[in-house]
């Protein structure tokens, strides 16, 4: 790990080797944790595809993925779902989830939750959020449509949360979140994100050209630009693995970053196969193999 300034470091590959190491002979799926994928709607159910049917968090080491899903898309989900498994929760009339679900069935068990991609917008979902953060013990995942719902709630929830809490925006959610412009946190986004993860006790990942992960005292960047991976889906390709990571392995900053990491080397094995132009997010998710194998390697 190289050290960039005081408590600021750059990630390198051979740090990630202990994160990624062969398994045990005698091991079973109980032993890599059973994390969750909610999201997914109507409008926009292909989110919820990417980071979990398509097989991100079980890609990335998980050993158990359930996908909870709104009840109205599970007729739409069911056929891409192989490996995971499906848990639908009822609807409201605009078939969005509704706060009055049983969600601590849902949730039971989880080592690991990621929260809110393709959700859409919902009256219901800051409920929702208030009682998944409010009551949930495991790791927590927030993004996309997640972040946007937690953006017009009281944050300081987030300061008495019994969850272990990772944020994942890109910089305009980020801006939602913290109330700073872009154009000033783009002048010290460093800064930013460790004043904004120290102020609310969490662990932010800030996507960029350079990725910062920081918990507010010490952090960690992934300098790896993929440009094949601007294109929809690729964030919820990256909650999925970190989330699967999630699963058996602690919440730190290192793990977070890994996961970052390992999307970002996937997705460079994407590219070259598939070029800058061509490849889409699920092009990562087949090449998260490949990532691993490269790690263990060099």
């Amino acid at each position: 790990m190289k050290e960039i300034e005081k408590n600021i470091y750059e990630i390198e590959v051979k740090d990630l080797k202990e994160i990624f190491k062969e398994r045990k002979k005698e091991s079973h799926k109980g032993m890599f944790g059973t994390v969750g994928i909610m999201g997914g709607s109507v409008e926009y159910s292909g989110a919820i595809k990417l980071s979990s049917m398509s097989a991100a968090a079980v890609r990335s080491g998980a050993g158990i993925v359930r996908v909870i899903v709104p009840e109205s898309i599970v007729n739409s989900v069911s056929p891409y779902l192989l490996e995971q498994t499906l848990y639908p929760l009822k609807c409201d009339l605009n078939n969005h989830i509704t706060s009055d679900n049983n969600l601590e069935e849902a949730l039971k068990g989880l080592k690991a939750l990621a929260l809110g991609m393709g959700w859409g917008k919902s009256e219901e979902y800051s409920i929702i959020i208030d009682k998944i953060i409010q009551n949930y013990t495991g790791n927590l995942v927030i993004d996309a449509d997640g972040l946007n719902t937690l953006s017009q709630m009281d944050m300081n929830i987030l300061k008495t949360t019994k969850s272990k809490i990772v944020l994942t925006p890109h910089l305009k959610e980020f801006e939602r979140l913290s109330k700073i412009s872009v154009e000033k946190i783009k002048q010290n986004p460093i800064q930013v994100a460790k004043d904004f993860a120290q102020k609310y006790n969490i662990t932010l990942l800030l996507k960029g050209a350079t990725t910062i992960v920081t918990n507010g005292e010490k952090t960690y960047l992934v300098k790896k630009a993929v440009p094949g991976m601007a294109t929809a889906g690729s964030g919820d390709v990256l909650s999925g693995i970190i989330t699967g990571m999630l699963g058996y392995q602690e919440n730190n900053l290192l793990t977070v970053s890994a996961g970052a990491m390992l999307a970002c080397i996937a997705g460079e094995f994407a590219q070259a196969k598939y070029t800058d132009i061509s490849m889409k997010a699920s092009d990562t998710i087949e090449n998260i193999p490949n990532a691993i194998k490269y790690i263990r390697e060099n």
